[in-house]
């Protein structure tokens, strides 16, 4: 069993069930619902850093590899699979790497796609109002 993450640039807002039938259509080999960006090869260089698809990791190092499987990749989007056992790892590892990278990442088990500022797809994006109005 895998526990699956998907990261994109949003170009707009979606909310989590947008979000939810982008990430089918990407899982079809439909990549015209995202947008490419040089922010989704900047995360795949500084994730690949960190742990090498399960392809490009050497065979006596594969209990350490969190991949399941090669990641489905575009130009404007990447899934990964990693193993359940490390779910909790890879979903804090990748959100940090694509908040950073001003990605949004959505995840298929919760259905919910979480923005770089940190709110999901169901709630508004935070204020931005300056500091000094109370209104």
């Amino acid at each position: 069993m895998s526990y699956d993450l998907g990261v994109w640039y949003p170009t707009e807002r979606l909310t989590n069930a947008q979000a939810t039938q982008v990430y089918i259509k990407l899982c079809e080999g439909d990549t015209a619902t995202v947008t490419p960006n040089p922010a989704v090869d900047a995360f795949y260089e500084e994730l690949t850093g960190i742990h090498p698809e399960i392809d490009d990791t050497p065979e006596e190092k594969l209990e350490e590899c969190p991949w399941n499987v090669a990641f489905d990749r575009s130009p404007g989007h990447i899934i990964m699979c990693c193993a359940w056992s490390r779910s909790e790892y890879c979903l804090d590892l990748v959100w940090s790497i694509a908040q950073k990278h001003g990605l949004a990442l959505f995840d298929p088990q919760s259905e919910t796609i979480v923005y770089p500022d940190g709110s999901s797809g169901d709630e508004p994006p935070p204020s931005k109002k300056p500091w000094w109005k109370f209104w």
